[in-house]
């Protein structure tokens, strides 16, 4: 005998009764827009994951002692993860300028990013808690390690709904070729129902797996289909009450109807200009790829999705464990005109004071040599940047020490920026919450973690 049919069939039932209606009460289970906590700044968010651990002293928090004493130890050592490395010094292959009012230093390798710093609020102190991949990759997305906890996305979803119910709360757009490390445990639910994990949308044919049916039907053949699934599935919901399950199933069919046309329609590039084609990069070979997905993200906020999850090409192309001068200039490319063209269209179509964009890897690298000419993992210090949604635009936050590898000024853990994130669509992170486990949930763990927004990095 399960909990929920002990609960049914004792106490003339009302342990059942009670249990369904607190299941009713504290949980939404639908996509339908719902109030902000108090007035919002943003009413989307683009996130831009950049798996494998980008190198703040090879991109955006350069170290000139690193060149000095290029060779020499670094006095106390460093966190060693992986065999091959060296307590030796090594230099950033790359030259640095710094660029636009706030004077952020930019390296070589992102020159379209380099002209936008002026929009941008770069946190050169994040620190997280793990140095692999996977974990870090967790802990970025659902403030944890481990896997199944509900990532920000679907927080986002469960918390504020969506404003276009013909399209999901949650899209994610992924390279068509591959998936990057962690594949769909990056868009989760978690515990959440699973009208809140990602959906993603295919950058070639068909926009949505299995939305359109093989073969063409005869005419009104499906609409009675999905009329008597309805039916069925509604007289199975009306016996077992409170399942969340079936009825976020219940929900993503009725989702997926809506769906056939709107999903098409978004994706369809065609009426968009040449100039703004050519500002994405989309016919070059390689940053093409990366720049459609950006500016299908661009597309989806512009028709009310709430949450866009851009990710790389597949496997984990920032993780330069050797030859970084050579290596580095791959991802380089393919990430930075499609990011900066983000930036620029929106703030074109007035869309970017409401909408975040982030961009963001799990972890930082070492300062220290792996394989002579790599840099090893870092999860002491990473930068991370975001633009819009009511940050502060041109802002260096935060410091790491001289060797770029601890963050020691204003450091800013993972929960804390989750909480700022929520904080600037309107959601007070603390209130947010999800009975699992015996215990409420909360995007950012408070009880655990005692999570504050940083409210420094906003305008």
């Amino acid at each position: 005998m399960t909990r929920r049919e002990l609960l049914e069939r004792t106490t003339l039932g009302f342990g059942g009764m009670v249990l369904t209606d607190l299941l009713r009460g504290a949980t939404p289970n639908d996509l339908k827009p719902r109030a902000v906590h108090f007035p919002a700044r943003a009413n989307a968010v683009i996130q831009l994951v950049q798996n494998g651990g980008p190198s703040q002293m090879d991109l955006f928090d350069p170290k000139p002692i690193l060149q000095k004493m290029a060779g020499q130890p670094l006095p106390g050592g460093v966190e060693i993860h992986q065999p091959n490395n060296v307590n030796t010094l090594l230099p950033s292959p790359f030259s640095f300028t710094k660029y636009g009012q706030c004077g952020m230093d930019v390296s070589e390798m992102l020159p379209h990013t380099a002209r936008m710093v002026d929009e941008l609020c770069f946190i050169r102190s994040m620190h997280t808690e793990h140095n692999n991949h996977l974990e870090a990759l967790n802990m970025l997305l659902s403030c944890k390690i481990f896997p199944g906890r509900p990532v920000m996305g679907a927080w986002i979803s469960y918390a504020l709904g969506t404003e276009n119910q013909s399209l999901p709360a949650y899209v994610v757009l992924r390279d068509p070729t591959g998936y990057t490390i962690g594949g769909k445990q990056l868009w989760a639910n978690g515990y959440l129902p699973a009208l809140y994990s990602g959906v993603e949308f295919s950058m070639k044919g068909a926009p949505v797996h299995h939305l359109n049916p093989p073969e063409k039907q005869p005419e009104g053949a499906q609409r009675t289909t999905l009329d008597l699934l309805a039916k069925i599935n509604e007289q199975h919901l009306a016996q077992h009450p409170g399942e969340l399950e079936l009825e976020a199933r219940i929900r993503n069919f009725e989702l997926a109807a809506r769906m056939q046309l709107a999903a098409g329609d978004v994706l369809d590039i065609s009426k968009e200009s040449e100039i703004t084609k050519k500002l994405y990069g989309i016919d070059d070979p390689k940053s093409g790829a990366y720049g459609l997905r950006c500016l299908m993200a661009r597309r989806l906020v512009e028709k009310g999705v709430r949450f866009v999850q851009v990710t790389t090409s597949p496997g984990q192309p920032w993780d330069h464990h050797n030859s970084i001068k050579k290596d580095m200039h791959k991802i380089a490319n393919e990430v930075d005109q499609g990011s900066a063209a983000l930036i620029a269209d929106l703030k074109s179509r007035g869309l970017l004071d409401s909408t975040i964009v982030m961009w963001a890897g799990e972890f930082g690298r070492l300062p220290t040599t792996q394989n002579g000419d790599g840099r090893d993992h870092n999860r002491n210090a990473f930068t991370i940047w975001f633009a819009g949604g009511g940050f502060k635009k041109g802002l260096i936050y935060g410091e790491t020490d001289e060797f770029g590898y601890k963050a020691v000024v204003n450091r800013v853990p993972v929960p804390d920026m989750i909480a700022t994130v929520l904080r600037q669509l309107g959601v007070d992170h603390r209130k947010v919450e999800y009975a699992h486990g015996g215990r409420m949930e909360t995007p950012a763990d408070v009880t655990v973690t005692g999570a504050k927004p940083v409210l420094e990095l906003l305008a």
